[in-house]
């Protein structure tokens, strides 16, 4: 199989995680309280986990452009928060927002510590 094949048939799995991970994320933040969701049990903790794992999938699937993924999530936590403040089951909190980016933030370092923990154990 040629070398640029391959590479190809790798990233496009993690690519649709990320976007459906993505689409789960907008789809939760935006139902209604009444609905029961899967949960944390404490809601900054939600947005901790979710972004993480946004994070996470989104380096697997964008390697090499972390800092614009970085933005992107960031950006996209920012509209969700703005979405739920249109919403009249739903209130903006900008401390949700530093809940994202603190998830962004740890999915990122815990991706940086797996990559360079494999480079350092033998083969």
């Amino acid at each position: 199989m040629p070398p640029g094949l391959t590479s190809t048939l790798k990233a496009p799995p993690w690519r649709l995680l990320f976007w459906v991970c993505a689409c789960a994320v907008l789809a939760l933040s935006l139902m209604p309280p009444s609905q029961p969701l899967p949960s944390t049990g404490w809601d900054k903790g939600n947005h901790l986990l979710a972004f993480g794992v946004l994070a996470l999938l989104g380096r697997r699937a964008f390697a090499g452009h972390w800092l614009a993924l970085l933005v992107a999530l960031l950006a996209y936590g920012g509209v969700i928060e703005l979405l739920q403040g249109m919403t009249a089951y739903r209130e903006a909190d900008w401390l949700d927002l530093v809940a994202d980016t603190c998830g962004v933030l740890a999915g990122l370092a815990l991706d940086w510590l797996w990559r360079g923990r494999g480079r350092r154990l033998p083969r």
